[in-house]
């Protein structure tokens, strides 16, 4: 039976090893999920809040022990990596409170001698394929409102945290969640697309790279199931002359850096007007100093190792090839003694003088590098800001609420923020567009890839 391996990004030790599913063991998954999904969708709604609610009980009782691990299976500091089970329970509790009325029966109006209505059903069986950059955050999006609609799920997390997909599992134990209707696998990227093409699935739930994504489409295109695509980003920022510097160094700084970088919608980019650029730099460098890179299991670190070597090798080179094309770096590495190659510890680092002809301006870093470039206005804004083959989200910096409104309409993204940034608000809907992916999760409109509409016409 072949082994999967997790090593630590902290230190290279092996942290975890699981075998991986045999043929056997995931038709068995499948089998228990399909016997599960009937009773589970008959299941009263309030039955399905309560024991969601109990299973985010559960789950933030361990929230120690679950911030550690976090720290050691992807780098993330222990003291920030609290902050994911707090999001967890914001969003679980979110969707939980709004459940009832998302999912209620939608009367079509009066007809004489008739009863017209619909309701929304669950699909069946929930693939979720889930990454390691927010191993809960991008999970919890669709396993709650999965189970809150009636439906069973199958969660497949990253190799790289294992022990996430097992957290779960245990949490929903401690609910009392009945047999089968949350299980997890181990398995290859070979036996996901075997499932995914399985005809017991009946949605795919994915969270990952542009090539997972393309990937996950190729596996389903034989079947007519649909699939939530949550993708890449190389998330922009304007900030205009009329915004509070203070406010927007002291929040864009965060939304590069924060994980390292490693967020699908973390800020890649910068677009400065002219009037400020200079002032916005200088504060913005003199912040991104302050940072102390280190091991994520100490206090004193605010910002850890990326995932693994490979991931800040990439980083590397993508900005010695700005460097070389006229980039100037604001950071020398030797200030953050933590910074080693051939290692994943990897030092912030502020690029200007950059353009769209490089890579680190088009090309998503996922690390802790961003680019600020200076600009004339919001025309130029917006051109920089769409040009790109990505679209998650985008945030605009001004004391200016019409302005906001006026150029987010114009910025082709799935949300648009005013002085904030790298956050998800459970009550909007979570999407992209172009390679950032399709569907969408949470908020009412989450429910709605998860059920299906079935119109009920009743002469009387």
């Amino acid at each position: 039976m072949t082994r999967q391996v997790t090593r630590s990004p902290v230190d290279g030790r092996i942290l975890v090893e699981r075998d991986l599913c045999s043929d056997a063991q995931l038709a068995s998954v499948v089998a228990g999920a399909q016997q599960a999904c009937e009773k589970w969708a008959n299941a009263p709604i309030s039955e399905r809040k309560a024991l969601c609610s109990l299973f985010v009980d559960a789950f933030v009782s361990k929230a120690d022990a679950i911030a550690e691990e976090i720290a050691w299976q992807m780098g993330r500091p222990a003291s920030q990596a609290k902050g994911e089970v707090r999001g967890l329970e914001e969003r679980a509790r979110y969707m939980i409170g709004i459940a009832e009325e998302a999912l209620a029966q939608v009367n079509a109006g009066e007809k004489p001698g008739f009863e017209r209505f619909i309701e929304r059903v669950p699909l069946g069986v929930v693939f979720t394929v889930a990454p390691w950059n927010y191993p809960y955050l991008t999970a919890v999006n669709s396993i709650i409102p999965a189970i809150l609609a009636g439906n069973v799920v199958i969660l497949k997390h990253s190799a790289q945290t294992p022990l996430c997909a097992e957290r779960f599992a245990e949490a929903f134990a401690a609910a009392g969640l009945p047999h089968c209707v949350f299980q997890y696998v181990h398995c290859s990227h070979d036996a996901v697309a075997k499932l995914v093409q399985s005809p017991e699935i009946d949605f795919v739930a994915f969270t990952g790279s542009v090539a997972g994504g393309h990937a996950i489409q190729r596996a389903a295109s034989e079947r007519f199931i649909a699939t939530g695509l949550e993708l890449g980003g190389k998330d922009p920022a304007y900030v205009r002359a009329d915004a509070n510097l203070a406010h927007a160094v002291e929040n864009l700084v965060d939304g590069a850096f924060f994980n390292s970088g490693q967020s699908c919608c973390a800020v890649e980019r910068i677009y400065v007007e002219q009037g400020v650029y200079s002032r916005f730099v200088e504060e913005f460098v003199a912040l991104t100093r302050k940072y102390v890179l280190g091991n994520p299991l100490e206090s004193s670190s605010n910002l850890g190792p990326v995932v693994r070597t490979s991931a800040a090798d990439f980083v590397r080179e993508q900005t010695a090839q700005a460097i070389s094309q006229g980039a100037q770096a604001w950071i020398d590495a030797r200030e953050f003694a933590a910074d080693k190659a051939g290692t994943p510890y990897l030092a912030p680092q502020v690029l200007t003088e950059v353009n769209h002809s490089m890579r680190v301006m088009t090309e998503e870093s996922f690390g802790p590098v961003v680019g600020i470039q200076s600009v004339s206005g919001d025309e130029e804004a917006v051109r920089l800001m769409n040009d790109s083959r990505y679209g998650l989200t985008a945030s605009v910096w001004t004391s200016d609420v019409d302005a906001a409104r006026h150029l987010g309409r114009r910025i082709d993204t799935g949300t648009v923020f005013m002085n904030r940034c790298d956050y998800l608000d459970p009550a909007l809907a979570w999407t992209g567009v172009k390679d950032s992916g399709r569907g969408c999760t949470l908020s009412r409109l989450g429910f709605e890839s998860l059920t299906r509409p079935k119109s009920f016409h009743l002469r009387l």
